[in-house]
């Protein structure tokens, strides 16, 4: 008998992802893994230590990530149930491996029929696992072609060897994943307390505003954020004097080479009145209409808070874009920061400047 053992890290956090490993051992038995405990119980040296030691000497071992903006699309509970899919299908497809390629070695699962269809695949023509023992109360894996594999148990971590195990991999993974964040937003300290909702860390969300890893479903964020309904950001229909102005100042970008990819861009959580690019650049525009050309240049409306939430959408787009194409963000053209002004019953086009730091 082979026991795939199951654990998640990272249910709580207001940022960073959700990551759940799977794990199955030779023999759980052995001297080796009597060191095996609850990861929590374990001092961050201990779990670095045990980590390397885990991932080559397993039978199996992988990891499954759902990031924050997959977490709010889809929900906490049916994030829990694709991270598992997902680190199951690691550990079946490429065995260790996975787990020291780290979060792009994801499979492209999205639903239960990508898993059933992938399981039924790689357990052929011997099982590579005959049950699995998931950490908690609540089967993961229901509606699957594994459901009746599955055994929950409170405290598996600390009782069974496989999931201590995963439960171990799992945490350095995050944690780790969470220091290379702390590079590219120093200003929130996730290498300090990974993602969890501590006083520092609320601190450095309102003072600097959520970056694209926050998790916005999560109600802490959501109203720093200046979200009132957690479940969908309130949107302010485009009038038609918007839209209209809109209109010429993404004219005036295409007059300037720019090409336009998107006008009213919205998601869940923020919005962008016009995204274009250049060979070297992508703009994200703010346009403002004005009765009247005397009430300001573009620069006098784009007050801190603005400016912020600006950013946040530009990076947040970056993100989805460096996804989508399977690029990293350096290779991408530099994302820039612009406002845009039309006035005047006539629409007369007033200005568009790059708005710098």
């Amino acid at each position: 008998m082979t026991i795939l053992g199951i654990d998640e890290v990272g249910r709580g956090p207001w940022a960073g992802p959700l990551v759940v490993g799977a794990v199955a051992l030779e023999n759980s038995q052995d001297e080796i893994w009597a060191v095996l405990d609850d990861s929590k119980k374990l001092t961050q040296k201990k779990r670095e230590q045990l980590s390397p030691l885990i991932i080559k000497n397993a039978k199996l071992s992988g990891l499954g990530y759902v990031e924050s903006n997959e977490l709010d699309e889809i929900g906490l509970a049916s994030a829990l149930k694709l991270a598992t899919m997902r680190a199951i299908i690691n550990a079946m497809k490429d065995g260790n491996n996975s787990v020291s390629q780290g979060v792009t070695s994801a499979p492209s699962i999205k639903t239960v029929a990508d898993f059933n269809r992938l399981v039924s695949k790689l357990q052929k023509p011997t099982p590579k696992f005959t049950e699995i023992i998931i950490d908690g109360t609540i089967n993961f894996l229901k509606g699957t072609v594994l459901e009746n594999l599955v055994t929950v148990l409170p405290k598996a971590d600390s009782k069974i060897k496989e999931v201590s195990a995963a439960s171990i991999i799992a945490k350095v993974s995050r944690d780790n994943y969470m220091k290379t964040l702390s590079k590219k937003y120093p200003e929130y300290g996730f290498d300090k307390h990974v993602g969890y909702g501590t006083a520092t860390h609320k601190k450095s969300l309102v003072e600097f505003g959520p970056c694209p890893e926050h998790r916005f479903s999560f109600r802490p964020v959501a109203e720093i954020a200046g979200l009132e309904n957690k479940k969908q950001m309130p949107e302010s229909p485009t009038t038609k004097k918007g839209s209209h102005a809109e209109s010429i100042i993404a004219d005036f970008l295409q007059s300037s080479g720019h090409k336009i990819l998107a006008r009213n861009y919205k998601t869940r959580f923020y919005e962008i009145d016009i995204i274009s690019a250049t060979p070297e650049h992508i703009y994200f525009t703010e346009v403002k209409y004005r009765k009247s050309s005397n009430n300001g240049t573009p620069l006098e409306y784009i007050d801190y808070k603005k400016k912020r939430k600006i950013s946040f959408a530009a990076d947040s787009f970056m993100n989805y874009l460096s996804k989508k194409l399977g690029r990293e963000l350096d290779n991408l053209p530099s994302p820039i920061l612009a406002a845009g002004s039309v006035s005047g019953p006539e629409f007369t086009f007033d200005s568009w400047t790059v708005l710098t730091d």
